[in-house]
């Protein structure tokens, strides 16, 4: 079975980090893409970062020079670094995964596998 299971959300203050991860079991993702959306209350789904099956990284602009997308393919694990964590950053998180030579990577109907979700939360 094909799984991604999430961990590391938790409270924190405004200012504070915390380091996502999203393993996967069931297959091996390493030529995946592997993306991470958030989902606040009342809101839409929305893209936060991706690494690419190519390598290449990819960032929303509301999180740019704060979160870091890496991964680690002998853990078959994607991790999503968090710096100066606000009180918007507040979200459910969810790992994606999309197989190669799909483009259009802020775009969630790109990925097949997603994993279950994350609670972050930013206090103020």
């Amino acid at each position: 079975q094909v799984q991604l299971v999430e961990s590391g959300g938790g409270l924190v203050q405004a200012g504070g980090s915390l380091r996502l991860s999203c393993a996967a079991s069931g297959r091996t993702f390493s030529t995946y893409t592997r993306g991470w959306f958030r989902q606040a209350p009342g809101k839409e789904r929305e893209f936060v970062a991706a690494l690419s099956w190519t390598g290449s990284t990819y960032n929303a602009d509301s999180v740019k020079g704060r979160f870091t997308i890496s991964r680690d393919n002998a853990k078959n694990t994607v991790y999503l670094q968090m710096n100066s964590l606000k009180p918007e950053d507040t979200a459910v998180y969810y790992c994606a995964a999309a197989p190669p030579l799909r483009s259009r990577y802020s775009e969630a109907q790109v990925y097949d596998v997603w994993g279950q979700g994350t609670q972050v939360t930013v206090s103020s």
